[in-house]
């Protein structure tokens, strides 16, 4: 470690308090050497790594100010702040911050960081961390308790429980250990039980104008309430894409169209349909195909606008996998009909892929897509070193003309193939890229696959091939990592540290 880092770390710790801290609307502005000692002298404190051109950061910071203002009086021992990332990139670098905004979570005195997940309304931003900092439930005893908590929540669960040490109160405080963003209230007395229409050990999901059906506060209560919580079809947007994927429902349908076509209505009410059939299994959203910020999302699925009307279903904890229906028919029986095929493990993976080029090997740099990629890279008799890039990737077209010159090199021996493959347009099975560029190597005489994080220059990269993935020479210095991430987050513009060896995520 850096003396530098040490001298920061410890007298930025004994020597910075609170007060010493500028805010604006109670929204501490940390910096550099303000930053650890925030940490270490608040028992819990919420941080947002923001950029000043970053849309989605503009967006919530009315509410995050909102939600700071609301802490100061109900919840004083627990601080939001903020950090400008372009400004002070030294805690950038040393939390690896990827993308804007970026939002992390301490307790007890910087013990303990937590990635923070949940939305970014200022009731979000209350909810989760009262959940995080405070007992799972709540007691309501009056009939206005309930109704002020109901009206100031999107979402609220009530279970009756007229023995709070019975086993279905144990499982419900359990339950609602488990969730970040929703409160859970308890009721145990019979006469609020019943104005609130609960029966003893049932639980209830309550939004603004509906209430669930009554649900045993057992095993199958997570899986209930996960179901009820969220809408029978939700809109991608900035505000909800957070929720989506963060969320504990790891399936997601997903239904592309133009919010102002003539058959808006009449797709989105048959994807209602099926998604009523799969509460607590699979998320259904629409994404309005117009929106340009919608655009990279399409290109993900290896969609353009010609193609809407149309969905896919893709599963986040199997690495991304997507699923594309053979035929496309958009009628509600259709899509449960796929989506329990999903489910069940009937239908089959889509991956994307173009065609193979006529001229794929004829240059020093060989055109690999889906269709021909376990083919040449898997050749054991030789040296396969491939790039993984995207057209839009701002270091994948600094790479270039090394990876051309790198093909060069080796362009006279048969039996090294330099390559490169656009994984905006393909994808191969054995593996996800999460960013560009990627590199992969495939050593002869093995089966192994290398990822390269070495230096980027032509002599390095020379020598990691001739020595068939033995030798690695480290970058001179860590660069930013830029993102391009999930459909919630800014990317870290291309111009930003143009020296530095980094990463475009996906």
């Amino acid at each position: 470690m850096k003396l530098f880092t040490v001298l920061v770390a410890v007298f930025g710790l004994l020597t910075v308090h609170a007060a010493d801290i500028e805010t604006e609307e109670n929204v501490l502005i940390l910096t550099d050497d303000n930053f650890d000692g925030a940490i270490a002298n608040n028992k819990y404190i919420l941080v947002e790594f923001y950029a000043p051109w970053c849309v989605h950061c503009v967006q919530m910071d009315k509410d995050y100010r909102k939600a700071a203002t609301q802490l100061a009086t109900e919840m004083p021992d627990c601080k939001l702040a903020k950090l400008d990332g372009d400004s002070h990139k030294r805690t950038n670098r040393k939390l690896n911050i990827r993308g804007y905004p970026t939002i992390y979570f301490w307790k007890n005195y910087g013990k303990h960081q937590i990635t923070y997940h949940g939305g970014r309304t200022s009731v979000d931003i209350v909810n989760w961390l009262k959940k995080k900092t405070g007992p799972p439930t709540t007691t309501l005893t009056t009939e206005e308790a309930f109704n002020k908590l109901k009206d100031a929540n999107d979402v609220v669960v009530v279970g009756y429980f007229s023995d709070v040490a019975a086993k279905a109160s144990t499982a419900y405080t359990g339950v609602a250990d488990s969730f970040d963003d929703v409160p859970f209230a308890v009721v145990s007395d019979s006469a609020l039980a019943a104005t609130i229409g609960l029966e003893d050990g049932k639980v209830a999901v309550f939004k603004k104008d509906y209430k669930s059906p009554l649900y045993d506060s057992n095993e199958k209560l997570l899986f209930n309430v996960r179901g009820e919580r969220v809408p029978l079809l939700e809109e991608m947007d900035t505000k909800s894409a957070p929720k989506i994927f963060g969320g504990d429902i790891q399936n997601h349908a997903l239904l592309f169209l133009s919010k102002a076509g003539a058959d808006f209505k009449t797709h989105t009410d048959n994807f209602k349909t099926a998604a009523a059939e799969f509460k607590g299994q699979m998320l259904f959203i629409y994404i309005d195909s117009d929106q340009e910020e919608n655009k990279r999302v399409m290109e993900f699925f290896g969609l353009s606008d010609k193609d809407v009307p149309t969905y896919r279903v893709i599963k986040m904890a199997e690495n991304m996998a997507k699923y594309k229906p053979e035929e496309l028919d958009l009628s509600a029986d259709a899509v449960i009909k796929f989506a329990q095929g999903v489910l069940g493990g009937v239908a089959k993976r889509h991956l994307m892929t173009e065609e193979v080029p006529a001229d794929w090997n004829t240059k020093p740099v060989s055109i690999l897509v889906g269709k021909n990629f376990k083919e040449v890279a898997y050749d054991s008799n030789k040296k396969v070193f491939v790039e993984f890039y995207a057209p839009w990737c701002g270091h994948c077209k600094s790479l270039a003309p090394i990876w051309d010159q790198l093909g060069e090199k080796f362009g006279s021996d048969e039996n090294v193939v330099i390559a490169k493959m656009d994984s905006t347009a393909n994808e191969v099975e054995d593996f996800e890229i999460q960013g560009f560029p990627t590199l992969k190597y495939f050593p002869s005489g093995s089966d192994k696959v290398v990822d390269y994080n070495g230096d980027r220059t032509l002599d390095a990269m020379t020598e990691f091939v001739s020595s068939n993935g033995e030798k690695v020479s480290e970058p001179d210095e860590e660069g930013d990592e830029e993102a391009v991430p999930e459909e919630d987050d800014d990317e870290l513009p291309d111009e930003q540290e143009p020296e530095a060896q980094g990463k475009d995520e996906l």
